[in-house]
């Protein structure tokens, strides 16, 4: 009997706030580090190297296990797969959050993202098999997609809060909670689901090759960033994209693979992948200019700028809502295609920023490119998971985090190292005359390490660097602004050529299935 005409109840949406629920705190956890990180320095004093994988360690494994998690989930359940990760999720958190030394707190940070990896697949998975309605799964997408973007600007404001009271280590504790909830909850309304036919065993081969390409590109893409172009940066690039390359041809050749390579040949597959990386791109790499500027420019506290930058998340569920209503009547290429416009203005409205602009300016241009960023990433991923089969749905949905994650891996490398070699620029030829070697060296390196420096000059002089400082970062982000502006309406410019729907009576079907077929 087909489901596909099935209209979702009490019990699916229940669901599905059970699964937005660990996606909100695995988004979050990403992005509570940014307030956590100066009181976990006082207590365990790490070094520089340790602090950036105290950072980057969760991240690094959550991007590399995706797919391997994804595909794992459609081979034993992705219920099971869910639920596990679930459990050692709340392990690693309590372990993290009475840390004792730096070590400690890299590796339960790595655990956190091997089991952080399960979530994302396994619940974008789960909404596909609780709901069978098009309409019905776009709006469940949506919120899914809501839940994810909002941990991000949540996590910084519970950070902040917490901090407030008690210990750092408590960011990780409300962790605990949740996923024991999860743990209750989801074996009473989350349907189990499986591919019927896995194949004889899991391709282990494969699990690594992929883990290797996702993580050598994204550490060679950081270290370049970091220590400019060089031999190390270079040789992990080169390593990722080999072990990416014998990834793609073992799932050619193998007779069970975890990805089908086959859903690369329909654009209604491979270009909302590409928009979904460009979006990441441009919105993660502009999150390093946008807190820059509210904390070191205008000086707000981190917990302050948390809270103003509540807006770009609470209009989220309004680009969402469009989204889904315009969908139906106009299509999701043409909704995607608007989103990414207005997007594109947001950007073109942060280019006229100025030091003295004030906070107004900088939220309503953001808010306006959440507003349309948020509606195209809720289409987006619908339109990814509709063009696969229900049984290869955990690859898909995995495929298409692996896509947001390398665009923001892509967006903070790129957009920071031209932003850098900006500000270092025009450093170099602004900064005040009378500073000495050192504190020159500092000013050119950061915004705030001019900030640092200005501190230690006389009140003429700090002004002076401050000035200089603040006209020099201003380039750099208006330049990001540019280049995201660009990004985005090239974005939508890709989708209006290459997803054109047909003339049918219905205005979301895409080309005939032998040329590709659109999702509904």
């Amino acid at each position: 009997m087909s489901h596909e005409n099935e209209r979702a109840g009490t019990r699916q949406w229940t669901g599905l706030a059970v699964l937005v629920l660990p996606c909100v705190l695995a988004s979050m956890d990403m992005s509570v580090m940014f307030v956590t990180l100066p009181s976990l320095t006082v207590d365990l004093r790490p070094s520089g190297s340790e602090l950036l994988w105290i950072m980057d360690a969760y991240g690094f494994l959550l991007a590399g296990l995706l797919i391997t998690m994804g595909t794992l989930g459609d081979r034993i359940g992705r219920r099971r797969v869910l639920l596990t990760g679930a459990a050692a999720f709340g392990l690693a958190s309590a372990l993290a959050a009475w840390a004792s030394s730096p070590e400690m707190l890299i590796a339960t940070r790595a655990l956190m993202g091997i089991a952080g990896a399960t979530l994302a697949p396994s619940t974008l998975a789960l909404i596909r098999n609780l709901f069978h309605d098009d309409r019905q799964r776009a709006t469940a997408v949506g919120i899914w997609t809501a839940g994810f973007a909002g941990g991000a600007v949540v996590g910084p404001i519970v950070g902040g809060l917490l901090l407030e009271h008690f210990w750092w280590g408590s960011v990780f504790l409300i962790n605990i909670p949740v996923m024991a909830l999860l743990l209750c909850l989801g074996p009473l309304l989350l349907p189990e689901f499986r591919d019927p036919e896995p194949g004889s065993r899991f391709d282990l081969l494969g699990a690594l090759l992929s883990l290797v390409a996702v993580l050598a590109v994204i550490y060679g893409i950081k270290t370049t960033a970091e220590h400019g172009i060089g031999w190390a940066g270079a040789g992990f690039l080169l390593a990722g994209m080999t072990a990416g390359a014998l990834f793609l041809h073992r799932q050619r050749a193998t007779p069970n693979p975890m990805i089908n390579i086959t859903l690369f040949r329909t654009r209604w597959f491979n270009v909302p992948l590409l928009i979904d990386a460009l979006a990441a791109f441009a919105m993660v790499g502009f999150s390093l200019f946008n807190w820059q500027f509210m904390q070191l420019v205008l000086g707000m506290s981190p917990l302050k700028s948390a809270l103003w930058s509540l807006p770009t998340f609470l209009v989220m569920p309004v680009g969402i809502a469009l989204a889904a209503g315009m969908a139906p009547r106009i299509g999701k290429p043409r909704v995607m295609t608007a989103g990414l416009l207005v997007a594109a203005a947001g950007y073109v409205g942060l280019t006229f920023i100025r030091p003295d602009s004030g906070i107004l300016h900088l939220v309503c241009a953001l808010t306006v490119v959440s507003l349309g960023i948020a509606g195209v990433a809720a289409i987006v991923t619908d339109v990814i998971l509709s063009a696969a089969p229900p049984e290869r749905a955990g690859a898909a949905s995995s495929l298409a985090e692996t896509s947001a994650e390398f665009g923001g891996a892509l967006g903070i490398a790129i957009l920071g190292s031209i932003g850098t070699a900006v500000y270092r620029a025009q450093m170099g030829s602004s900064a005040p005359a009378n500073l000495t070697p050192e504190q020159l060296a500092s000013a050119e390196a950061t915004l705030g390490g001019a900030i640092d420096t200005a501190r230690t000059l006389p009140a003429g002089a700090a002004e002076a660097l401050r000035n200089a400082a603040f006209d020099a970062f201003i380039r750099e982000l208006r330049i990001a602004a540019v280049l995201s502006a660009v990004l985005t309406a090239g974005g939508a410019l890709l989708i209006a050529r290459m997803l054109r729907p047909a003339r049918t009576r219905t205005a979301d079907l895409g080309p005939a299935p032998d040329r590709g077929r659109a999702p509904a």
